[in-house]
């Protein structure tokens, strides 16, 4: 079976570089954590994390080269029975997959954790003294899970940047998935911290990308994760006249925008 290994700064990340690379959905792979990383709750991080992504049997067979197939015997001689049509001989088949049943196991799978990542931040919240509402979605459409925050003295959550907030993702993600065979990706959002951010940066890239057409001379972010470098590539990949790009290693990768 094909497999990749990926090292990002959570194991969030380096399942979607997998993914990415594998070019498969969540629900065609198994994740294994080869090392959850190291670190506290406010983004401090000794090491990577570490997976190892296999393509399921079922994904890996789209790819596969059909087997070749063997010639029929030719009739020795020509007779009546010549032309007479030949049954075909029955195809062994194995029982095949059930996908309503699969379908609710998924969604089984994913409600548990959804309930396992909400009862972690409750515990965690408790610990901080802060008094939290956490709202539960599942997207039924690519199987994530957001858990949405509300409540007061929010921003010790979000961080510069995010960084906390990423980091108790990371964290509820790790004690959410704990034990399971396959991953379900936990999306934690504060105070519409997400969004308002995704704002942020799509202004930031057309403003570095008009600079860059007026100088010539390309810009370079500040060090971002995944996530946020897919939102300013996604945000000038219809600009005729510049480009974008990565650059480094995680945690410290950054996005270039450049001439075309």
């Amino acid at each position: 079976m094909k497999s990749v290994e990926k090292t990002a700064k959570t194991v969030d990340d380096a399942v979607r570089a997998a993914l990415d690379e594998l070019g498969a959905a969540k629900d065609q792979v198994t994740v294994e954590v080869l090392s959850e990383g190291k670190g506290s709750l406010f983004g401090l991080f000794g090491r990577d994390a570490k997976v190892r992504v296999t393509l399921k049997e079922a994904a890996e067979e789209t790819t596969e080269p059909a087997a070749a197939a063997v010639p029929e015997a030719e009739p020795e001689a020509a007779g009546p029975e010549a032309d007479a049509p030949k049954a075909d001989a029955p195809e062994a088949k194995a029982p095949a997959a059930d996908p309503q049943k699969a379908g609710a196991e998924e969604e089984a799978s994913r409600q548990e954790t959804a309930a396992q990542a909400k009862a972690f931040l409750e515990e965690i919240a408790k610990a901080m003294g802060m008094d939290l509402i956490i709202e539960k979605f599942v997207n039924r459409k690519d199987g994530d899970i957001l858990l949405k925050l509300h409540g007061e003295g929010l921003g010790v959550l979000i961080g510069k940047h995010g960084q906390t907030l990423d980091a108790l993702q990371y964290l509820t993600n790790l004690a959410a998935n704990k034990g399971r065979k396959d991953w379900n990706r936990v999306i934690l959002d504060a105070e519409n911290y997400r969004q308002r951010r995704r704002e942020t940066l799509e202004k930031l890239a057309r403003h570095l990308a008009q600079r860059v057409k007026r100088s010539g001379r390309k810009a370079m972010l500040e060090p971002m994760n995944p996530y946020e470098r897919k939102i300013v590539h996604m945000s000038l990949q219809n600009d005729p006249e510049v480009t974008t790009y990565s650059e480094g290693e995680e945690p410290y990768r950054k996005v270039i925008i450049d001439l075309k």
